[in-house]
């Protein structure tokens, strides 16, 4: 009979050999160390994303600084509408003291005399004391200056009540005004701050290639504005070879795009040579946000001082002066027209022809003369 073997206890991880057993939690060590390895970083955007999110960026600062200045004229306005209410509250609250005293003075005369005099301290304390009056029939047993005494009461408490609760109000709007102007304020800080970090990460090569992109960008704005000027100039002969045909002379210069005001004899072709000459005057000075000169400006208190200086006033923001004057086709815009940008409507500048325009552009740039096809355009108003 043969001996009986005893079987050999399989492995703990159920292999029969040392060396599967080996490979084994070679394999187990790898997958742990894999799964607590930290996430691959993500990859490094390109030159293009990174030019695309700074240009995302300014126009959201663009965005949030016509907000803000919305903000600060309704601030403003307010502001003066307080003063003027408290000032009202505090003069008739003067007139009020002289009518209580009037009334108590009265009072303490007919107290003197022993003649029977109305509840005057009922009077001053009561709620409403035109009521007060009715209710106790007081009123037939006054003379007549202490009627007239009463009446100046009565008047001078209501209306006192009423400006009081108008200027309580109002301090309460300039509270939400502030705290709208301190929000949109923060908002612009916070996106140029962004954009600002995004600009100090790139490498020499990178801010190499972003110029590269904003030189081709430009030049194919350019572009265009030549053919929006070659079109103007041709419907611009096209008019004046009608107009001779016709024998009378209409029509002669308007909407040429050379860069000259057309019809210059009329009024509002002087204006827009003024609002043009002052545009141009700001050239090379620096865009603020927030600002409408004289040292500094962003694109709408540009074009709100330049039509200023011809006489016009434009509202503060993008989103008002939109609303001032009559819209036109692009190929139709004469010098001193207002240009808008963007689905928002967040940019602004003022048409010089030949598809050009004057613009406080964003924050680091200066005011200066460029092609409109720079930017989505919205629309082109003509201020009248």
């Amino acid at each position: 009979m043969a001996p009986h073997r005893k079987s050999r206890p399989p492995s703990s991880l159920g292999l029969r050999t040392p060396a599967l057993a080996t490979a084994a939690l070679t394999s187990v060590a790898l997958l742990s160390q894999t799964a607590e390895a930290s996430p691959a970083a993500e990859p490094r955007p390109s030159t293009e994303e990174v030019q695309k999110k700074i240009d995302d960026l300014y126009q959201q600062a663009g965005t949030a600084t016509e907000k803000y200045n919305a903000a600060k004229e309704k601030t403003t306005k307010q502001r003066k509408r307080v003063a003027t209410l408290l000032d009202d509250v505090a003069q008739r609250t003067e007139k009020l003291n002289s009518a209580r005293e009037a009334l108590g003075s009265f009072a303490a005369a007919q107290y003197r005399t022993g003649a029977s005099a109305p509840d005057s301290a009922s009077l001053l304390l009561a709620d409403n004391p035109q009521d007060y009056f009715d209710q106790t029939q007081l009123m037939n047993r006054l003379t007549a200056r202490q009627k007239q005494a009463v009446d100046e009461y009565v008047t001078q408490r209501a209306t006192t009540s009423k400006k009081r609760q108008e200027a309580s109000e109002g301090l309460e709007t300039l509270t939400t005004t502030q705290s709208t102007l301190k929000t949109s304020k923060a908002d612009v800080q916070r996106k140029l701050a962004e954009a600002r970090e995004l600009l100090s990460k790139l490498t020499a090569e990178e801010k190499a290639r972003l110029a590269a992109i904003e030189r081709k960008k430009q030049e194919e704005a350019r572009r265009k504005a030549d053919e929006l000027a070659r079109q103007q100039a041709a419907d611009a002969e096209r008019r004046r070879q009608e107009a001779a045909t016709q024998g009378t002379g209409a029509g002669t210069g308007a909407g040429t795009g050379t860069g000259s005001v057309p019809g210059s004899d009329s009024a509002s072709s002087t204006k827009a040579a003024k609002a043009l000459a002052f545009a141009r005057a700001q050239i090379g000075k620096p865009y603020v946000w927030g600002a409408s000169g004289p040292g500094s400006y962003d694109c709408s208190g540009l074009t709100q001082a330049a039509w200023k200086a011809a006489g016009v006033t434009l509202p503060r923001t993008t989103w008002d002066q939109v609303d001032t004057g009559t819209t036109v086709s692009v190929d139709r815009a004469q010098p001193g027209d207002l240009v808008f940008f963007y689905d928002d409507i967040s940019h602004v500048g003022i048409y010089i022809g030949d598809g050009m325009m004057i613009h406080a552009p964003k924050p680091g740039a200066y005011v200066r003369e460029e092609s409109i096809y720079y930017m989505p355009i919205h629309s082109v108003v003509r201020p009248g």
